[in-house]
């Protein structure tokens, strides 16, 4: 199920970015070489493994080399990262699915400048052949009205996270002729999908690839169809091309430049060289994207199941976006959330060069924090052994929306003092995992609000070491006699590195309705995390 709240919760990061207009990220490539300076490269997960490939660890530059660090991440959570991450720790250059993200992604003092772009993909309607001629769409394609109001289920993707969700459905309004009738069409759309009436997302995909002549549609990059359907004798997705043309995805190469951090320019120059050269584009679409430009598509036609020739090019207003994104997020409940972080001795611990679990805990948690749109309410806890005298864990700032007074300051910015300050808080006590749980559990249904979605997310590296707390079976015991269902508060539990209870972390949020997540290395906390809170509905 597609929960409404989780699609649409950060729907603020999302209106600005589509006037044009998936395995958890990690990293695809690291360099290691002895080259003289190192760039950062960030990209959308898609292009991470061909780009990797084409460059390398390592590229030219002058009489000497640059060393090529690639990772994959989605662009929301680069967003995110730009506001809450380091100098040190930012990307030198980026490569978003649009380059509409940038204008949602430009908080000072970092300065985000486009130098050119690696490949563009439009945005289609895929199901299978069968339900291509069921519909009679193989000799007259329908508008995007048509396609997504034809009483075929429609899979909607994660709307926080896909660019093309959001393309499609701001198609949609804009085909429809705009006004409450074509909103209204779209929230329908959206709402079936909540409601379970269709399937999800990746499920769709391969109900429509199993060749169903019911498939259901699902908006996808032509790209993806491409990928889906390599090495197949017959195609196993079709792209429909409606006929108001499609928007598309540009994939803009962007220099990130932020005060403090000394790396030549001609380094950035030679990874964007090399990221334009013959060789790199030509493996680029190879895979199934266009150029820059949108010409012809390499390989197109027969068994690939996408056409040759670029569609037409539909261009979205800003006044379409965030008039769909507004009538979209009336129906979201915001946000509240407990965070509550191990702070037991075992945080300490190296987790890469000059991180501990802990840093990384805080880095995670105020990207995080930079998710949220102002509606929501967050507080954060603390916890080990004996942290008080009456307790084992200790609040550090009360549940408050974000925009509320706190202490003479707006909530978001004395919360993200607070998940600074996680490193100065660790004790020398061991993990008290279970009775902190109850207790942050029974602490946000005494809070709870009905026009809000309650969440407890849980961050340990460790297992209970509390020999006089309550045991595991009597916890969960516990939280499922003590469930209200008109106080429904989800447990999201993360375990972090290697020593984490990742099987008692599984029952605490079963319990509630909740989901557990593993970072076995901790550096992919913060991958976890996103993932976690984008699904935590």
């Amino acid at each position: 199920m597609l929960p409404v709240v989780a699609v649409l919760a950060a729907a603020a990061l999302v209106v600005a970015l589509l006037l044009r207009p998936d395995p958890a990220p990690a990293p695809a490539a690291s360099g290691s070489g002895s080259c003289a300076q190192a760039v950062r490269l960030v990209v959308t997960p898609e292009l991470a493994d061909v780009l990797g490939d084409a460059l390398g660890d390592s590229v030219p530059s002058g009489d000497g080399c640059v060393t090529v660090t690639l990772t994959a991440e989605q662009p929301l959570q680069t967003v995110a990262n730009l506001s809450a991450l380091t100098a040190e720790r930012l990307p030198h250059l980026w490569i978003p699915d649009s380059s509409l993200w940038v204008a949602r992604a430009a908080p000072a003092p970092v300065v985000l400048e486009r130098v050119g772009a690696v490949a563009s993909s439009p945005v289609v309607v895929a199901t299978s052949r069968e339900a291509v001629d069921a519909l009679g769409w193989g000799a007259q394609p329908p508008t995007w009205g048509q396609a997504m109001t034809s009483g075929r289920p429609v899979a909607v993707p994660d709307l926080r996270s896909s660019t093309e969700g959001i393309a499609a459905l701001a198609a949609v309004r804009a085909s429809l002729g705009g006004g409450d009738d074509a909103e209204n069409a779209v929230v329908q759309t959206v709402l079936a999908a909540s409601r379970g009436e269709v399937p999800t997302h990746e499920a769709a995909v391969q109900a429509a690839s199993s060749g169903a002549s019911d498939a259901p549609l699902v908006p996808l990059r032509e790209q993806e169809v491409f990928a889906v359907n390599r090495g197949q004798e017959a195609p196993a997705l079709v792209a429909v091309y409606p006929a108001d043309g499609s928007p598309s995805l540009d994939y803009p190469v962007v220099r990130v430049t932020v005060e403090g951090r000394e790396v030549p320019a001609e380094a950035v120059d030679a990874v964007v060289e090399a990221l334009g050269t013959p060789a790199t584009v030509e493996a680029v679409r190879r895979t199934g994207f266009r150029a820059a430009a949108g010409a012809d598509l390499a390989g197109a036609g027969g068994q690939s199941g996408v056409q040759p020739g670029a569609p037409a090019d539909l261009v979205l207003s800003r006044e379409e976006v965030e008039s769909l994104m507004a009538r979209l997020s009336s129906l979201a409940k915001p946000s509240r959330l407990l965070a509550v972080v191990d702070v037991s001795t075992s945080m300490e611990a190296a987790a890469g060069p000059g991180q501990t679990r802990i840093t990384l805990a805080r880095d995670a948690t105020k990207s995080a924090l930079a998710l949220f749109p102002d509606e929501a309410s967050i507080g954060l806890w603390v916890f080990a052994t004996e942290l008080t005298d009456t307790t084992d864990w200790a609040e550090v700032v009360p549940i408050r929306g974000l925009t509320d007074d706190s202490a003479g300051a707006p909530h978001r910015q004395v919360l993200a003092a607070a998940l600074d300050s996680l490193p100065d808080r660790l004790s020398g006590g061991g993990t008290s995992l279970y009775d902190t749980t109850l207790g942050a559990v029974r602490a946000a249904r005494e809070a709870y609000d009905p026009d809000f979605v309650s969440t407890v997310v849980l961050i340990t590296d460790g297992r209970n070491e509390d020999s006089t707390s309550v045991s595991l079976d009597d916890l969960v015991a516990t939280l499922q006699g003590e469930a209200d269902p008109d106080r429904p508060v989800r447990v999201v539990a993360i375990g972090v590195g290697p020593d984490a209870d990742n099987a008692a972390l599984q029952r605490i949020a079963e319990a509630t309705g909740g989901s557990a997540y593993s970072a076995d290395d901790p550096n992919d906390l913060q991958t976890v995390l996103f993932d976690a809170l984008r699904r935590r509905g």
